[in-house]
């Protein structure tokens, strides 16, 4: 995809469309909040501004991830939407965090709130924050950094609506001490909701084994292959969530298979259909290497202490 075409895409038309939605909800929350001296009305409009650079953040990733690969960027720019991912979801903790704080001291300073009036705007943003939502729902379904940008209009959405359950019962009882109050419900609802997000986007970042795959099951797959007498050295991972990535040694049995290289395509096949493992590099061995774990221990390059070895050639499988 061109950029040109990129920047056209309904995705992208969507970002943006979001953006300009969640701008006059900002505007309009925090000005009535001022205007009324609701903490629940400023707090939500200070969150939907970090939801602005959420968006801003997102849709930046997402036209720098379809960039192609450079010599010095050989992977490419795919982790830019896991990184923008994490930055949200820290966002949304640090963001419940500060709305934590201000509904604590709120409770034991409280002011007169007019609810209808917090009902009113509050409902405004929630009918918006949805509209975002929906407008990025498809998209959050397989990409990591859009289903952060759709997490955060999610939160919002909660938060307006605690909002409105915090004026209706201002309105009918008079008790002020619910705008903190249900401040702190939605700090807790941002929290829970946003450290799913921080830790499938943590775990691509340390390069951890995808979660809906077993080492032992791959394992035990390609040495169920003929010829195949032992698999060691064995890393999988993730570029973003929909590339995963595997190398491994595996020692043939040079009795059962003469010519090794018969061997790749079978390996290849299997964990591409079984796996949905499409990208793999395999170093296959008719003897084995003196590191011959499963996961190879890399301490000894970083204990000060240095090795030359001969390495005997791979293939590389796309």
């Amino acid at each position: 995809m061109t950029h040109s075409e990129l920047t056209t895409s309904p995705l992208t038309y969507r970002l943006k469309l979001g953006l300009v939605i969640n701008g006059i909800i900002i505007l309009a929350e925090f000005i009535g909040g001022y205007v009324i001296n609701s903490l629940g009305l400023m707090s939500d409009a200070g969150h939907n501004l970090i939801d602005q650079g959420s968006l801003l953040l997102a849709l930046y990733a997402h036209i720098l991830a379809t960039q192609p690969a450079t010599e010095h960027r050989t992977f490419g720019y795919h982790r830019a939407g896991t990184i923008a991912a994490f930055l949200n979801s820290l966002l949304l903790i640090f963001t419940g965090g500060v709305i934590g704080v201000l509904a604590f001291h709120r409770m034991f300073s409280p002011v007169d709130i007019p609810g209808l009036w917090v009902m009113g705007i509050a409902g405004i943003s929630l009918i918006a924050n949805l509209a975002v939502a929906l407008l990025l729902r498809r998209g959050a379904e397989n990409d990591l950094n859009i289903r952060g940008a759709f997490l955060h209009m999610v939160m919002d959405a909660w938060m307006s609506l605690g909002v409105i359950i915090a004026g209706l019962g201002i309105a009918l009882t008079g008790l002020t001490i619910l705008d903190p109050l249900i401040s702190l419900l939605i700090v807790i609802i941002i929290v829970k909701g946003s450290w799913p997000l921080l830790r499938e986007s943590l775990d691509i970042l340390l390069e951890s084994s995808p979660p809906h795959l077993k080492t032992s099951e791959i394992v035990a797959t390609i040495e169920n292959l003929p010829g195949v007498k032992k698999v060691h050295d064995l890393h999988i991972w993730s570029v973003e969530p929909r590339i995963v990535m595997l190398t491994c040694h595996v020692l043939v049995d040079p009795e059962t298979v003469p010519d090794k290289d018969q061997l790749l395509q079978p390996i290849q096949s299997t964990l591409s259909s079984k796996f949905g493992i499409h990208h793999l590099t395999v170093q296959l061995e008719s003897k084995c290497q003196e590191q011959e774990d499963l996961h190879c221990n890399l301490s000894y390059l970083t204990n000060g202490s240095s090795t030359t070895e001969s390495i005997p050639s791979h293939l590389h499988q796309h």
